[in-house]
């Protein structure tokens, strides 16, 4: 099976959702489904169907939240040298082509927020840098074609504090 890095904070956070949706949420939408039920004729019960609805949706996000579960692989970049790119690394990479700096920090899949510089450590650009030193250049293949960077910066900063994405129990619920 192939493991997938995460952080201690992204495995938290896992398994917060996991242990809400299968404590909390599902035990909620079944009594919403039972209660519905006891309303007579299921066949024209639109809160009935709602509800089974809603709990196979939270079946299949337990389900994929298990099989993450059971093949993550926590890494605390705090202890790793910071010398080089690796996972967990924020890094300030110049493009040569335009003088312009960019920061983007190797996360797990789970924790990438692509738009604010959050990048899985399978993106081809992560794939590219990881390490590199400061003042290494490098190209690599992107969608809009080659890129050429040089390492400016590497430094350890918290994923989660670089998350603007932060989900809370209100956002695991199916309402």
């Amino acid at each position: 099976m192939k493991t997938e890095p995460i952080t201690p904070d992204g495995y938290d956070q896992l398994l917060r959702e996991f242990k809400y949706l299968k404590d909390i949420e599902k035990p909620r939408v079944n009594r919403e489904k039972q209660i519905a039920a006891e309303q007579g004729d299921r066949s024209e019960n639109a809160e009935y169907h709602a509800a089974k609805e809603k709990l196979r949706h939270i079946d299949k996000r337990l389900f994929y939240l298990n099989s993450m579960i059971e093949k993550t692989q926590i890494i605390d970049p705090a202890e790793l040298d910071h010398s080089r790119a690796h996972f967990g690394i924020t890094a300030t990479l110049e493009d040569l082509d335009n003088g312009e700096e960019e920061v983007y920090t190797i996360c797990g899949v789970l924790e990438a927020e692509a738009e604010n510089g959050l990048i899985s450590i399978h993106a081809p650009l992560s794939r590219a840098m990881l390490g590199k030193k400061v003042g290494d250049e490098f190209t690599v293949r992107l969608p809009k074609g080659k890129k050429e960077y040089e390492v400016v910066a590497l430094e350890y900063i918290p994923v989660f504090e670089r998350k603007k994405q932060h989900r809370s129990e209100e956002d695991f619920g199916f309402k």
